[in-house]
């Protein structure tokens, strides 16, 4: 990051500016042409403390998944967005300036590595991004090609613009009866312009399908699972992404063509679905009307990962239409979620996997700060029942691809996610993959590399960390399993009903799930826990009111120079914060770095508020050990300050949870012949014969 003199000049004369000159370190700014128009620009911005990502998230942005502690990436599609960053005293710096010339310079990076290749390293081969009609015939080849192992579906719900939605299934015996075999769900592309995360589903589908009866780790999970891939969740949104981006040319845009054909730059960094109207359908075809009014169709649609049901309406997402994170108009109002709601109701998804770009990042849930106290609850969100496991797994597959493992809101509150909702309402566990770590859709050797793994990750990757999920998948400590005597040929259908919380109230779902006993009248069934997550115990940690440790120092610091103090950490605490006060209404900063035993130092925390706004960084369960505590005066005319670090110990309380049942009942030729209520935990196997409905 740069220096906080960086964060108020750059502000200054940016609204009419064209940003020209691409640079990956995105450490220059762009002169000013008042003679051309705006291109959209990749920046980052300052967001030191918690409410400074919490004040981005109000202005109405195009907010990335790429963020860290002290800053969040952006899309700024006009000059109007660039104006509402200075508004909110929010500094950035530019990383890409201009994102239509860096679509066409990695179109051009494209067509140079698809002429030279005859086969990439990928499973498919493949050489170039697929299109919309790439992935429907991939997915029909694999059927065709294995009809025993491959069944291609559409979801049963169009798109808006009337296009259907496919996947595909695979497992042994794959057009026969539902076997009672655990599930794994794969996803892809719920914003349009995240084009990896299509390409990493359908990979892993070529790799499963490719490598079964030879390779023996594939086969013998495949055989223990059924595994559901949906590539292109957003149909329409990527169909304009895809082909817009995919017609900017560095000679066309150098002469002026495609820029003024496309605009800022058409669709090719399109994020959200294609609702026009909330509650009313539009005629099939014309979803490229809503990026006639709005660049880049960012005023329009809404974003399908703030459209689930989980904690649906909370912070970060959005109710203005406008807004990139709109959440639509209710939970599930989209035929996309809609989609795969009823995909994971329908079935036991013991893990899943929702794949989106970019930040190199395996997020888990939940998406919303465990202090948050949603409405409808009143009490806070705490950490998931399964915190424990749901990080070990994740470390592992982060430890594949050389990702950052954590919890989603760590990046910045999300509510209305697909994995929030999906691991609350079911218990299986989910995960979002943020694959690559500098854009949407980067030249596509970077995604061979994502997929494969490179460097020190080479011969792993996310193909790797897929396995794993997979293999948590089949596992049954992970899940539970039914076991049991019933007549052949029988249903078997589990299911409850019950009220999913939103930020203010609360949906029905309905889970529903059936299998078909086998020829021998024995049956083994893995399912989810009768208990979800968001009604079982929930551990809740409140700071103590007083430090364990404190420390405070004054001094004076002369204007643009900075003095540092040592503070030593002894003992273990759940929380450092550092703040740094003065008693005029200037500007002073604020940076906190660990000492490593070299000498050297790591920064972990900063805080560069706005003129007149006090510092404060805060660091969760900080190591032990010696932390440089710098002052820098930006512009304080009357340089005395007052410094404290002060460490906390967190009180843990557990609000007590509920206890949920399955119904599972036994039907023959329609008629349901026995019910019985089922409580089984997660890694617990239940033994239930259902004798009367082999009497009647």
């Amino acid at each position: 990051m740069l220096s906080s003199i960086r964060r108020r000049a750059t502000l200054c004369g940016l609204s009419t500016a064209v940003l020209i000159g691409l640079t990956t370190a995105g450490l220059s700014v762009p002169a000013a042409a008042e003679d051309e128009a705006f291109r959209p620009q990749l920046v980052t911005v300052d967001t030191p403390t918690r409410e400074d990502k919490r004040l981005l998230q109000t202005l109405g942005l195009d907010l990335t998944e790429h963020a860290g502690h002290d800053y969040v990436e952006v899309v700024l599609h006009s000059p109007a967005d660039v104006a509402a960053l200075a508004a909110a005293g929010l500094g950035f710096d530019v990383r890409i300036p201009d994102l239509l010339r860096r679509e066409a310079e990695n179109n051009a990076v494209n067509a140079a590595y698809a002429a030279a290749t005859l086969s990439s390293p990928l499973p498919s081969g493949r050489d170039a991004y697929r299109t919309l009609a790439d992935y429907d015939a991939d997915m029909a080849a694999l059927a065709a090609e294995h009809p025993d192992l491959v069944r291609k579906f559409a979801l049963p719900h169009p798109s808006l613009d009337g296009r259907p939605i496919h996947g595909v299934e695979i497992g042994k015996d794959v057009t026969g009866p539902d076997r009672g075999l655990p599930v794994f769900v794969m996803l892809g592309l719920h914003h349009a312009r995240e084009w990896p995360s299509g390409e990493h589903a359908m990979e892993f589908a070529v790799d499963l399908v490719k490598n079964y009866g030879t390779d023996r780790r594939i086969t013998d999970l495949v055989d223990r699972s059924r595994v559901i891939v949906v590539p292109v969740v957003n149909v329409d949104g990527f169909e304009l992404s895809r082909t817009d981006g995919g017609l900017i040319d560095l000679r066309e845009l150098d002469r002026g063509g495609t820029g003024s054909l496309l605009g800022t730059p058409g669709n090719a960094y399109k994020r959200k679905n294609c609702r026009l109207v909330d509650g009313q359908d539009t005629p099939d075809g014309t979803c490229r009307a809503g990026s006639i009014t709005s660049p880049g169709g960012f005023g329009t649609g809404v974003d399908l990962n703030r459209n689930y049901g989980g904690y649906w309406g909370g912070p970060g997402a959005s109710d203005l239409v406008a807004d990139p994170t709109y959440r639509g108009a209710t939970a599930f109002s989209e035929p996309e979620t809609q989609n795969i709601r009823e995909l994971v109701s329908g079935r036991h998804v013991t893990t899943l996997i929702t794949n989106h770009t970019f930040s190199n990042l395996v997020l888990r849930p939940n998406g919303a700060a465990p202090d948050l106290v949603p409405p409808s609850e009143g009490i806070p969100l705490g950490d998931p029942f399964d915190e424990a496991a749901l990080k070990e797994l994740g470390d592992a597959m982060a430890a594949q691809n050389g990702y950052t493992s954590q919890h989603a809101w760590e990046l910045y509150d999300t509510t209305g996610s697909t994995e929030d909702w999906s691991y609350n309402a079911t218990g299986g566990f989910g995960y979002t993959f943020e694959i690559g770590a500098h854009e949407f859709h980067p030249p596509f050797p970077e995604v061979v590399d994502e997929y494969l793994g490179a460097g020190p990750h080479a011969g792993k990757g996310n193909r790797e960390a897929y396995l794993l999920a997979l293999e948590n998948a089949v596992n049954p400590e992970t899940h539970s399993v039914l076991t049991g005597k019933a007549p052949a040929g029988a249903t078997l259908r589990l299911k409850k009903t019950f009220a999913s919380p939103t930020w203010e109230g609360s949906i029905q779902d309905t889970l529903d799930t059936t299998m078909t006993v086998g020829p021998n009248g024995r049956y083994t069934w893995h399912v989810n826990p009768s208990t979800r997550p968001v009604v079982m115990d929930r551990q809740v940690e409140t700071i103590s009111g007083e430090p364990a440790v404190s420390r405070s120092w004054t001094g004076t610091t002369a204007p643009t120079q900075s003095t540092d103090q040592e503070f030593v950490l002894d003992r273990d605490v759940d929380l450092l914060e550092v703040t740094l006060d003065w008693p005029t209404p200037d500007d002073m900063d604020l940076e906190v770095y660990r000492k490593n035993a070299d000498g050297s130092l790591t920064e972990v925390g900063s805080s560069g508020n706005f003129v007149g706004e006090k510092e404060r960084a805060l660091l969760q369960d900080p190591d032990q050990g010696t932390y440089v505590l710098r002052v820098i005066n930006f512009a304080s005319v009357t340089p005395t300050w007052t410094l404290t670090a002060a460490g906390f110990v967190a009180e843990t309380s557990t609000v007590p949870g509920l206890v949920e049942s399955w119904t599972l009942t036994c039907e023959r030729d329609g008629r349901v012949l026995e019910r019985v209520p089922v409580v089984i935990d997660r890694g617990q196997q239940l033994k239930v014969d259902l004798k009367a409905c082999g009497r009647r």
